[in-house]
């Protein structure tokens, strides 16, 4: 089973525990969903109503924690402690899986330094051995772990919850897309044009060529034919030309000659 058909069910498992429970009821819930080793999506579970009257009660602390999963960071977690509900073990691990998860949003190398800050790792080690273990094995990024250049370079991260307003920044982003995409097909398709309209070109030129290659070869077997013609004429009428046999027949004319004085 792939990990989206799994979370899928996951989400799908909760939401209908959530809908059935109410008020202080749904912390333990709400905790599970965020433990979870193989749930990284959380906005169904905040969509579903029972969840959102948690807002402006003595439980609102659990929902807040719900809206950091979907949402927020390691980092942001260590700024709002105080007002969220101590964090288990498995939670804190969720987290920075998350964290990176949202790291990897905007940029695709990551340099360990930028990681152990926002991870709170001490070393590289410790680092390439979340990132391995913790990251890749759990199917939620791909990618190249550079000791060289120290950098964590992403060819794969799942996809996180929008966050609100995110939406309309994505509508925009694939509008400019589309608009980018037909202007690029409105070229391809004047190119097209331009390359069939030199292609009719080059096909009636090089027909007037073949035209006029005939032309000439017409020409010039006509004028031969005339040529050869005229040869077999001149040849072929009586004393035209006088025969060699003919001609040592007749007798020959002898020249007076006349005295030298």
């Amino acid at each position: 089973m792939d990990i989206e058909q799994r979370q899928a069910e996951l989400i799908d498992d909760f939401i209908k525990q959530a809908s059935a429970l109410k008020g202080s009821a749904l912390a333990p819930v709400i905790v599970e969903a965020t433990s979870h080793q193989s749930l990284f999506a959380f906005s169904e579970i905040l969509a579903v109503p029972t969840v959102a009257e948690l807002g402006g009660t003595e439980n609102s602390a659990y929902l807040d924690m719900l809206r950091l999963f979907a949402h927020g960071t390691w980092s942001d977690y260590k700024s709002n402690a105080g007002l969220l509900p101590q964090l288990v073990p498995d939670q804190v691990l969720k987290l920075k899986q998350l964290t990176v998860l949202t790291l990897a949003e905007t940029n695709k190398v990551l340099p360990y330094d930028q990681l152990m800050q926002e991870l709170d790792v001490i070393n590289v080690r410790e680092l390439e051995d979340f990132l391995i273990n913790e990251c890749m094995y759990a199917g939620i990024v791909r990618g190249k772990l550079d000791q060289l250049k120290r950098c964590f370079e992403v060819q794969f991260a799942a996809g996180r919850d929008l966050r609100p307003g995110q939406l309309g920044s994505m509508i925009q982003t694939l509008s400019n897309w589309l608009d980018t995409s037909d202007n690029l097909l409105l070229s391809i398709q004047e190119k097209i044009k331009w390359a069939d309209t030199m292609n009719e070109l080059d096909k009636k030129h090089r027909k007037d060529v073949e035209d006029k290659v005939e032309e000439v070869k017409k020409s010039l077997s006509q004028k031969a034919d005339v040529d050869l013609r005229g040869h077999e004429e001149i040849y072929s009428e009586p004393g035209g030309v006088m025969d060699y046999e003919e001609d040592r027949s007749r007798p020959k004319r002898c020249r007076r000659r006349h005295p030298i004085p």
